[in-house]
C-alpha cells in the first residue's frame, strides 16, 4: 500500500504544492509544536474544505489528538471518509463541544469564514498556517499553495569514498521576472539527519555551481552521502527547478552525469538495467518525506514479470538508501530491465554502475505512467503530424563509442511496443529504417548500432537514431514512448546511460499538449539549453538533434552563447543544422583560446533557436577513455 499523498496530476501536468508545503524541512520542524497544542486542546473539531487533512495525515501521526469528526463544505465530501472520524456538514459545528478548531489549510482566514457563526468565541482557532515558510521564501504571498512558492528538488550528493558531487544550473527565473530569486538549501545526511542549512542569492543570469568539497569545507562536515534538498524562491514564470549532476571522481578517471530528479514521488519508475558482465548496479532511494518508508513498502520486479521483491528496510525521513539490484534479483543480466514499485515515497531515483574495470555510471529511471490507455488517435494523425511521436538519440562517433538502444515500457498499461529505428546521417538524410515488431512487454531486445549498421553494409561515422511506432506491427500505443541509450566508450569501457520520452518535434498543428514546450503552451517551436564547461582535463561537448516529425524548416538557424560563471556575455557563434540532421558541437573548436579562458572552467553556453525546437545531450571527455553523457535540460 503506497503513501496517500496527490502528488502529480497529470491532467494539468502540474505537481501539486500541498504535498510540498506540509513536507517541507521547514515546515516539518514547525509541526510537532502544532501537534503538541493539538493533543493538549481537545477536543479537536476539523474543518477540512479541501480534503487536505489526509495529506497531513499521511505524514504526521495524530495519535492521541481527541478529534471528534471532519466538517466539510461541499456535499459531494460528505460521503468521503478516509479515517475514523465521522464526516458531518459545515453548519453540525454548532453542536460540536470542541475547545479547538482545525482548520486543514493554509491561508486560513478565508475559510474560517464559514466557520465562525457555528463558534463560540473562546474555541482555539490552529491551521496548517503554522508551518507556513517565512515570507522571505514566498514567491507569491497572496496564494500560498501557489506552485511556484515550492518550486522545490532533491538530488543525490555526496563527498565521500573519493567521489564528489557539483550541481550545476543558471538563475534563469529573472528572464520570466523575477526580482532578486534565491536557493534555500537543507543538506541530509543518509541516516536523514540535518548536516547544513543556507541560502544562496545568484546574480541575474548566473550560473549556479553548488560543489560538495565546498560546502564539507564551509560547514566543517565529516564525509557524507546523502540528499541535498533545493527551494527556489522568489521566482517567475517558472517552477521547476532544472540541473546537471555531476559526479567526479578525484583521480578525473571516472567523470558521471545524471539529470534533475522529477520533483514529485511517484508511485512506479521503469527504466532500470539489470547488471551485465559482473558489474554491480546501485539503486539510489532517497526518502523526499518527514516520516519513514516501513520496510517492504518499496519492492522491484523484472519489467513483465509478476514476483516482486521488496527493499527489506526502513528508509529514515529524508534519509537515502543504497540497494544492490543484483542482492535482489541474482538471475537477471543485461538487457534484462526492472520497475519500481516506489509508492510515492521516493522522487525519480539514481542508479549507479559500478563496472569491474574500475569505472562508474550514474542515470535515472523514469517515471512510470498509471493513467494512460492506448490512444487510437495517434496511429490516425500522419497527414497532420507524418512520423508523429518520435524519440532521437545520438549516434556517437564510432570509431570512439558503441551505441545500443534499449526499448523501456514506461505505463502500466503498455503491453507491447510496436516499434521502428530510424537512423539518419548529420545532414539529414535517412539512411536505414530498421522495424523491431511488437515488442512485448518483458522484451529482451536491446539495439546494437555497430551491428545494425554493419548488416546495412553502412560506414556512417555519426549522427542520430529516432525510435518510432510501427503501426504495421499495431496500434495500441499512448505517445508515452521511452527507451534507454546507453553508450560505451571502446578503450575505457566507460558507460554512460541516458534516458528519455517521445514527443512530436516541430510541427505547427498541436495535438493534446505537442509539440512540447519547454515554457507555456504548444507548439513549442523554440530553444533554449544548457552546456556547462568543465575544468581540464575535461572537456566539455553536446551533440545536438533538429527532430522534426514532418518537413519544418531546411535548416536551424541556432546561436551559441559563450558566458561566464556570472551570466557575462563572452563570445558568440551561429550553427546551421540539418531538418532531421544533427551537429556534434565541441567549444574548444568553435571558440578562441582566449575566449574559453575568459568564461572560465565555471562558464557556460547558452544554445538558443528561435526558429526549430532542437533536442541535446551533453557530454564530457577526458584523458584515458574518461566520458560521461546525458540529455540536456531547456528552459
Amino acid at each position: 500500500m503506497g503513501l496517500w499523498l496527490e502528488t502529480f496530476n497529470n491532467q494539468t501536468d502540474q505537481g501539486n504544492a500541498l504535498f510540498k508545503a506540509l513536507g517541507h524541512p521547514i515546515a516539518a520542524k514547525r509541526a510537532p509544536g502544532l501537534l503538541r497544542r493539538l493533543r493538549r486542546g481537545g477536543p479537536v473539531a476539523v474543518f477540512d474544505p479541501q480534503r487536505q487533512l489526509d495529506s497531513f495525515a499521511a505524514y504526521y501521526d495524530l495519535a492521541g489528538i481527541d478529534i471528534r469528526a471532519r466538517y466539510v463544505q461541499r456535499v459531494e465530501d460528505l460521503a468521503n471518509q478516509r479515517g475514523a472520524w465521522p464526516v458531518l456538514p459545515v453548519g453540525a459545528l454548532a453542536q460540536a463541544g470542541c475547545k479547538t478548531l482545525l482548520v486543514a489549510g493554509f491561508d486560513h482566514e478565508r475559510a474560517l469564514q464559514a466557520c465562525r457563526p457555528f463558534l463560540a468565541d473562546d474555541v482555539a482557532i490552529e491551521s496548517f498556517d503554522a508551518l507556513r515558510l517565512p515570507d522571505r521564501l514566498i514567491s507569491n504571498r497572496r496564494r500560498y499553495l501557489d506552485p511556484l512558492n515550492f518550486a522545490t528538488n532533491f538530488c543525490l550528493f555526496r563527498d565521500a569514498d573519493g567521489r564528489h558531487s557539483e550541481l550545476h544550473t543558471v538563475e534563469y527565473w529573472s528572464g520570466y521576472g523575477a526580482k532578486r530569486p534565491g536557493l534555500f538549501l537543507c543538506l541530509f545526511a543518509e541516516d536523514g539527519s540535518e548536516l547544513a542549512r543556507w541560502e544562496e542569492r545568484p546574480a541575474r543570469g548566473a550560473g549556479i555551481k553548488l560543489d560538495a568539497r565546498e560546502i564539507r569545507r564551509r560547514f566543517d562536515l565529516p564525509a557524507f552521502t546523502g540528499s541535498l534538498f533545493i527551494h527556489a524562491f522568489a521566482i517567475g514564470g517558472h517552477d521547476v527547478i532544472k540541473y546537471i549532476l555531476d559526479d567526479r571522481d578525484d583521480t578525473g578517471r571516472s567523470p558521471v552525469v545524471t539529470h534533475d530528479a522529477n520533483s514529485w514521488p511517484a508511485d512506479y519508475y521503469a527504466g532500470l538495467p539489470a547488471p551485465v558482465n559482473g558489474d554491480t548496479v546501485t539503486l539510489w532511494l532517497q526518502n523526499c518525506h518527514p516520516m519513514p518508508i516501513p520496510a517492504g513498502a518499496i519492492s522491484l520486479r523484472r519489467m513483465g514479470g509478476e514476483a516482486r521483491r521488496p527493499v527489506d528496510i526502513a528508509i529514515p525521513p529524508f534519509g537515502t538508501h543504497r540497494q544492490d539490484v543484483r542482492a535482489l534479483f541474482p538471475e537477471l543480466e543485461w538487457p534484462d530491465q526492472l520497475e519500481i514499485d516506489a509508492g510515492r515515497y521516493i522522487v525519480r531515483p539514481r542508479y549507479e554502475i559500478h563496472r569491474t574495470n574500475g569505472t562508474t555510471a550514474l542515470a535515472h529511471a523514469n517515471v512510470e505512467r498509471t493513467d494512460l490507455k492506448p490512444d487510437p488517435n495517434i496511429a490516425r494523425l500522419g497527414n497532420l503530424f507524418g512520423k508523429g511521436f518520435l524519440l532521437p538519440a545520438p549516434i556517437l562517433p564510432r570509431g570512439t563509442w558503441s551505441t545500443q538502444v534499449l526499448p523501456t515500457p514506461m505505463a502500466t498499461s503498455q503491453q507491447s511496443l510496436p516499434l521502428a529505428a530510424l537512423v539518419y546521417d548529420p545532414e539529414g538524410r535517412e539512411v536505414l529504417r530498421h522495424k523491431l515488431g511488437a515488442l512485448p512487454r518483458d522484451h529482451r531486445v536491446a539495439l546494437d548500432i555497430d551491428r545494425l549498421l554493419a548488416e546495412a553494409g553502412l560506414a556512417l561515422e555519426h549522427g542520430h537514431v529516432e525510435l518510432i511506432y510501427d503501426f504495421e506491427a499495431g496500434q495500441d500505443v499512448d505517445g508515452w514512448l521511452h527507451a534507454l541509450f546507453r553508450y560505451e566508450h571502446r578503450t575505457s569501457g566507460q558507460l554512460a546511460d541516458t534516458s528519455f520520452g517521445a514527443h512530436i518535434f516541430n510541427t505547427a498543428m498541436v495535438y493534446k499538449s505537442e509539440p512540447q514546450s519547454y515554457h507555456g503552451t504548444p507548439p513549442g517551436l523554440t530553444t533554449k539549453l544548457l552546456l556547462r564547461l568543465a575544468p581540464p582535463p575535461l572537456e566539455a561537448f553536446c551533440v545536438l538533434i533538429y527532430p522534426a516529425s514532418q518537413p519544418w524548416r531546411p535548416r536551424s538557424s541556432t546561436r551559441l552563447e559563450l558566458r561566464d560563471r556570472n551570466g557575462t556575455a563572452i563570445a558568440e557563434r551561429t550553427l546551421e543544422i540539418a531538418c532531421s540532421g544533427s551537429a556534434v558541437v565541441e567549444p574548444g573548436r568553435l571558440f578562441a583560446p582566449a575566449e574559453l579562458a575568459a568564461a572560465g572552467a565555471d562558464g557556460h553556453l547558452i544554445v538558443r533557436d528561435r526558429t526549430c525546437r532542437l533536442f541535446g545531450y551533453h557530454a564530457l571527455n577526458g584523458p584515458a577513455g574518461a566520458f560521461c553523457l546525458d540529455h540536456m535540460f531547456g528552459f
